[in-house]
């Protein structure tokens, strides 16, 4: 085993270029008010990773080209397709009305743990919350349902863009299992 150069990784990722070729994981991702530029950052990167198909940045959630978004993201806010809008509402609506189901990221009396998604739930619009509050009541209302990272601690969350990247893998890797299931 070695570890691979920077150069030897780059030959199997796509480029801004070709970026466009790529399937896109269907996920939508609905940031709301946000209070941490490096938060948002990290969650730019992420979604690169995960190569979600759009990024909302809505209330006051910070956006490009903050610079310190751009210090931790470097440089996926150019490989992340995103907006800014005002309100997470008109998304999330115009999303539902789209066929898109839309879920909380949040602790409610129905959430599902994050590990029991189905392939069943994609296209999918996922919201996540402020770092203190989390995903307000009214967004919640306008779920389909609701997931929860359980914590097994003192603590009742984890830093918003780690619960990010924990959900958004594990919808990648349900994403990825059914279509390979498919194509076998």
């Amino acid at each position: 085993m070695k570890k691979l150069s920077h150069a030897e990784i780059s030959n199997n990722r796509s480029t801004l270029e070709t970026l466009h070729e790529v399937e896109k994981l269907p996920v939508y991702v609905v940031l709301n008010s946000i209070r941490s530029s490096y938060n948002v950052g990290s969650i730019f990167r992420t979604s690169d990773g995960a190569m979600i198909k759009k990024l909302y940045l809505c209330g006051y959630t910070p956006y490009p080209p903050k610079r310190e978004i751009l210090k931790t993201a470097l440089g996926s806010t150019e490989s992340v397709a995103w907006e800014y809008i005002n309100d997470a509402r008109d998304i999330i609506l115009q999303l539902k009305s789209e066929g898109v189901k839309i879920c909380a990221l949040e602790l409610t009396d129905k959430s599902i743990p994050y590990y029991s998604i189905t392939n069943e739930s994609f296209p999918i619009c996922l919201i996540i919350g402020n770092e203190i509050s989390g995903v307000n009541q009214d967004l919640i209302e306008l779920c389909d349902f609701s997931l929860e990272i359980p914590q097994y601690g003192i603590k009742q969350s984890l830093n918003v863009a780690v619960a990010y990247g924990i959900a958004v893998f594990e919808l990648r890797k349900v994403f990825d299992i059914s279509r390979d299931f498919k194509n076998d």
